[in-house]
């Protein structure tokens, strides 16, 4: 059966607590489910494999088991390590100490950008189908990193750090 992994946009221990969210996946059917960190991220084996239903059902069923839903992106573990193992971030140089985060798209860009993008510490560095490596300074004004994302690629994405997805797609 097939591993997936869950990136909950805007969940935080303030929103939701993990135990409610594994609870809430088991009852949903899906199989050795297992929250990372506490940032609404769900490692689970279902036998559904179209990532894009997979999200449409868990939206729907947080809604209807904890009375609200988060925006859910869905990659596989394999797609994941795949990522890891590619490590686009290895092609760039950046400052060193910046963070680097990966931020997956729900749909593909429309407009060809101009690679790479670069404001107040941050660098846009690549796009690869849906997802965008990005690194970044921490700022004095906050996450000016997710200000340029959005600007950029609009609400519909979320974001994790690369240490988050090595995280999520190496858990048991």
């Amino acid at each position: 059966m097939p591993r997936f992994v869950a990136f909950l946009r805007g969940v935080s221990p303030m929103n939701l607590k993990m135990a409610d969210l594994k609870q809430c996946f088991e009852a949903g059917g899906f199989t050795e489910v297992k929250t990372i960190l506490s940032s609404g991220n769900v490692a689970f084996h279902a036998t559904i494999g179209d990532e894009e239903a997979l999200a449409r059902r868990i939206e729907e069923h947080l809604q209807r088991n904890i009375g609200r839903s988060f925006p859910v992106t869905i990659r596989s573990v394999e797609h994941l390590r795949k990522l890891l193992a590619a490590d686009p971030f290895s092609n760039y140089l950046f400052p060193k100490g910046a963070k680097q985060v990966v931020t997956f798209l729900w749909h593909v860009p429309d407009a060809k950008l101009a690679l790479p993008i670069r404001h107040e510490g941050v660098i846009i560095h690549e796009v690869q189908g849906l997802e965008v490596f990005t690194t970044y300074v921490p700022h004095p004004k906050g996450p000016v990193f997710m200000n340029l994302l959005e600007k950029t690629f609009g609400k519909e994405q979320t974001t994790r750090t690369w240490e988050t997805v090595r995280k999520c797609a190496f858990v048991v």
